[in-house]
């Protein structure tokens, strides 16, 4: 970092670690026990690095995975659709040459009610 004027200019780049970790610790083991230590520390969402490291310092690794539920999955699959079709439906409104007819018209008031009976699960969901 340099100063100019009092202030601090930061030249940019990846910020410092603040544990380096520049030892490097060899390892020497069979393919299949290679492959295994691999698979693990995939199944865990770790590099082997990692893995390992944890592995020696507490003896085990403890992993958490976030699962969201079905119905919710399904929710934002529903709302990614919707929200495509509300922008087409603008994209044409918003347009001089074309207007709606009376179908697209129909499908933004059915849209329109698919939105609030979604907000309404939302809320009876969360409470």
């Amino acid at each position: 970092m340099k100063q100019l004027n009092g202030q601090i200019k930061n030249k940019g780049g990846r910020p410092a670690k603040p544990i380096k970790r520049n030892n490097v610790l060899t390892l020497k083991c069979a393919s299949y026990e290679q492959a295994r230590i691999s698979a693990n520390a995939k199944k865990a969402s770790m590099t082997v690095s990692e893995f390992l490291r944890e592995m020696g310092l507490n003896g085990q690794v403890v992993t958490t995975q976030k699962v969201l539920p079905v119905a919710i999955l399904e929710l934002t699959g529903t709302l990614n659709h919707m929200a495509a079709n509300l922008n087409q439906i603008a994209k044409k409104r918003n347009s001089v040459v074309e207007e709606l007819n009376a179908a697209e018209r129909a499908n933004l008031e059915i849209l329109s009610r698919e939105v609030k009976s979604i907000a309404q699960l939302i809320k009876c969901y969360l409470q």
